[in-house]
């Protein structure tokens, strides 16, 4: 595991709203330097254009994320029928797609086809189902100039009845595909934001919520969606919800580099999609992916975000402490030596598993690069899952460099937990009070996707379904037999 004091150090599971000021109010914050697109790998003088343009379609269709850098696949894809894993997508003729044609490809990309079998949509075909002829002729042409990876997979997909037919498919793709519609009135460069965000980046996946067949529940497009123990947040531009109080350059800059100004940082789900993608993606790209942002429709969600009291938060013990390591561990142990309520008090709780990175004020050591939680928006959230499932699972930064943070599932109590959260709510974002309490953990821990009906319940639906056909098919036989007899 990571090591045990680097303590909500990416707080925010992926898109979350700005902080939102009280009137005249401001948080002590530093201005991101700008940074450019993070140098592609596998771009290379000697390879053609072609190539080198698939390799950035590759990173735009954010292909690592399942497939691995070396794209020989093996990733679960949790869903509600089972584990998915990630074929490998090199050119092994035996263990990958060294036999694809580029028409193969297509299929597989925009229908969801494989030559000799129908692909599950964990693989986003959905999504995909709308890329361009010729970005597509650049991928592969960029997939075949990657190294065979010519080993079999440790695991291999294995759905339990009826979901490993997979001709069924076929009727779920006629109800789901494609996952979007085209909108109207859209600038040029928000046609190709559009572009990017609904299928090369797939962005709905996780963000859009499903309807009963496990598609896109396209009415609340974007608004956020559970994704097993993690929730991705509304990216609507709602303001009290969503992210409405964003500007263009914001989200630039988070999807950059993986924070916004000391407001918001990615880790889990979209921290991975900052360091397998978007840090790559060109300035014009994520320009148009933040102004086609802004013109989708706003929808509201019942998570709100409360507005921040700048005058209840705690102000920096000084102007260099969060660059002062050894005063912030004297200042630590003050802070420990005078807590009152014993050590399984809130505020001892937090000192002990949070202060040696966050400090006792939460600002954070930026220097190395622990994240300030004073003022985030995903601890002023009505709803505090996202704050409890970092305390529990644990994130990875958004890139190597990043700090990671362990889950504190198995060291502390829900009780304890639930201190925790309490403290870091009421001291770091403002909020007059926060009453989670340690059923509330056990609740939010348990959480997971909700499976609809005809998925919780599809092995019955489907066994009664044979029964059904198998009686019409004897009782037409024996109709047919008793109108021969009669003559």
């Amino acid at each position: 595991m990571k090591p045990l004091s680097v303590m909500l150090s990416m707080l925010v599971i992926g898109f979350t709203s700005s902080a939102v000021m009280a009137e005249g109010a401001t948080l002590p914050s530093a201005s991101l330097p700008a940074v450019g697109a993070a140098s592609l790998p596998n771009v290379s003088p000697a390879n053609s254009d072609l190539v080198n343009r698939g390799a950035y379609i590759a990173r735009a269709a954010d292909c690592v994320a399942c497939h691995l850098e070396n794209y020989s696949g093996g990733t679960a894809i949790e869903t509600p029928m089972g584990s998915i894993y990630a074929t490998n997508i090199t050119p092994s003729k035996r263990y990958g797609i060294g036999n694809y044609t580029e028409a193969d490809l297509k299929k597989a990309l925009q229908k969801g086809r494989a030559p000799d079998h129908m692909l599950y949509p964990a693989m986003p075909y959905p999504s995909y189902n709308g890329m361009k002829d010729e970005d597509i002729s650049a991928l592969f042409a960029y997939l075949q100039t990657v190294p065979a990876i010519d080993e079999a997979p440790d695991y291999k997909t294995d759905l339990p009845f009826p979901f490993n037919i997979r001709s069924l498919m076929l009727g779920w793709n006629f109800l789901n595909v494609p996952s979007s519609n085209k909108r109207e009135g859209l600038t040029e460069v928000q046609q190709r934001g559009e572009y990017l965000v609904n299928n090369l980046e797939h962005c709905g996946t996780c963000h859009t919520p499903r309807n009963s067949t496990m598609g896109f529940d396209k009415d609340n497009y974007l608004s956020g969606a559970q994704l097993g123990t993690w929730h991705s947040p509304n990216i609507t531009p709602d303001k009290s919800s969503g992210i409405g109080n964003w500007s263009e350059q914001d989200i630039i800059t988070y999807l950059r580099t993986g924070e916004l100004d000391q407001r918001v940082f990615a880790g889990g789900p979209m921290g991975e999609v900052v360091a397998h993608s978007t840090r790559y993606l060109k300035d014009d790209d994520l320009s148009a992916i933040a102004s086609y942002l802004k013109a989708i429709p706003a929808i509201q969600t019942d998570n709100k975000v409360q507005a921040v009291d700048a005058s209840r938060l705690k102000s920096p013990i000084n102007e260099s402490i969060t660059h002062d390591l050894l005063a912030q561990k004297d200042y630590l142990a003050q802070a420990k030596a005078q807590v009152s309520g014993g050590s399984n008090s809130p505020e001892a709780l937090y000192l002990a598993a949070c202060g040696s990175c966050h400090g006792v004020d939460g600002y954070g050591q930026p220097d190395a690069r622990y994240a300030p939680i004073v003022g985030l928006s995903s601890i002023r959230r009505e709803q505090p899952d996202d704050l409890v499932n970092v305390i529990l699972h644990g994130v990875d930064g958004a890139t190597n460099t990043s700090p990671k943070m362990p889950g504190f599932s198995e060291e502390l109590n829900s009780e304890q937990i639930a201190g925790i959260t309490n403290y870091v709510r009421t001291n770091f974002g403002s909020l007059d009070s926060s009453e989670v309490s340690a059923a509330d953990i056990e609740r939010i821990a348990t959480t997971g996707a909700d499976q609809p009906f005809l998925i919780k319940y599809a092995g019955l639906l489907a066994i009664l379904g044979i029964i059904v056909a198998l009686a019409i098919i004897i009782f037409i036989i024996r109709a047919i037999m008793r109108s021969r007899r009669r003559r």
